[in-house]
């Protein structure tokens, strides 16, 4: 197989050599020449088999040829036969269980994320060398079955210590969270429960009473939404902002804000409300939603483009919480 560096397509590599004890096999479809050689190598060097690189345009070429285990894309620009692209590849990524990366700007980040719905891509915005290769690492984390290639000493303890490190994270994230109390579903780091809701008790021997449930509070009013949100964002001015990097509740607040508001919020909008980098602030996103906390809205206008929302159960846990607060709420930083 020819080099990345000295070739800008390959083909993809026989899939019955998988029963070989061959590595993963891997594709990478990027328009730009040096992006594409340098994420083959960095995948090469990782231990995965390079499959197939090429333009994006090679994916509206047919569905002849596997996809591999892992695709890497990379597309800072969109159009139509872009997003055509990346639609049909979400689609059969979703069907075979193929592990999406896909890297693109924060210009184009919204038509992105609204042709990533179904095959739970990882999305990189405007990532450097080093995200791309954590996200390899995450890859590796989540494959068990990988077979590595021959590599040097010195390569191989850094693959191993880069998968040990992702496991040793993704661990240590499990343990801070609390155990499951008996009944409930799931685990999460983002574990959360509305309050029960609170019943007036029917007085004994009196069948004619009835249980009534208590009214749900009302979101709180935007206005204090909107003023909390500028109180916390007034540290940055005197402060490294990522000293109180809260990004999961600055979220939170700015979507209570627009369902008060009843106005949409926009993936890009909502990174940048969280006021971390847009890759780390779509990880968030994505833990949450898995979590309970938040749901994607697709456009009923336009099917390429989502929106994030809150669910039903965390505006609930919000409005309750605003309500205990009472009247400390304005004072809240």
């Amino acid at each position: 197989m020819t080099s990345a560096l000295s070739t800008a397509n390959f083909t993809y590599a026989d899939p019955a050599n998988d029963a070989a004890g061959l590595p993963l096999a891997l594709s990478v479809y990027a328009n730009r020449d040096h992006v594409r050689a340098l994420l083959c190598d960095d995948a090469a060097a990782a231990g995965f088999r390079i499959g197939e690189a090429a333009g994006i345009a090679a994916l509206l070429e047919g569905d002849a040829r596997p996809l591999g285990d892992v695709v890497l894309v990379d597309c800072p620009q969109v159009d139509g036969a872009v997003l055509a692209a990346l639609s049909r590849l979400d689609l059969r990524a979703a069907h075979s269980g193929t592990q999406l990366v896909v890297s693109t700007t924060v210009e184009a980040l919204d038509d992105v994320f609204g042709c990533l719905d179904l095959s739970g891509a990882q999305i990189l915005v405007d990532p450097s060398r080093a995200e791309r290769v954590l996200a390899l690492g995450r890859v590796l984390a989540q494959m068990p079955r990988l077979r590595v290639r021959e590599l040097s000493d010195e390569d191989r303890l850094s693959l191993l210590r880069l998968s040990e490190q992702v496991s040793q994270i993704a661990a240590r994230l499990d343990q801070l969270a609390p155990p499951l109390e008996q009944g409930r579903d799931g685990d999460s780091l983002f574990r959360f429960e509305s309050p029960r809701p609170a019943y007036a008790a029917a007085a004994d021997g009196d069948p004619g009473d009835r249980l009534v449930r208590a009214a749900r509070p009302p979101l709180p009013d935007p206005r204090l939404v909107r003023r909390i949100i500028r109180q916390r964002q007034l540290r940055a001015r005197f402060f490294d902002g990522e000293l109180f990097a809260d990004p999961a509740w600055d979220m939170l607040l700015d979507l209570t804000a627009a369902r008060a508001e009843h106005t949409r919020v926009s993936v890009t909008s909502l990174c940048i409300a969280s006021g971390v980098p847009p890759t780390t602030a779509l990880r968030w996103i994505g833990q949450m939603t898995e979590s309970g906390l938040l749901q994607r809205v697709e456009d009923e206008a336009d099917r390429r483009r989502a929106f994030i929302a809150l669910t039903d159960k965390a505006a609930d846990a919000m409005a309750r919480y605003f309500a205990e607060l009472g009247t400390n709420a304005a004072r809240l930083v």
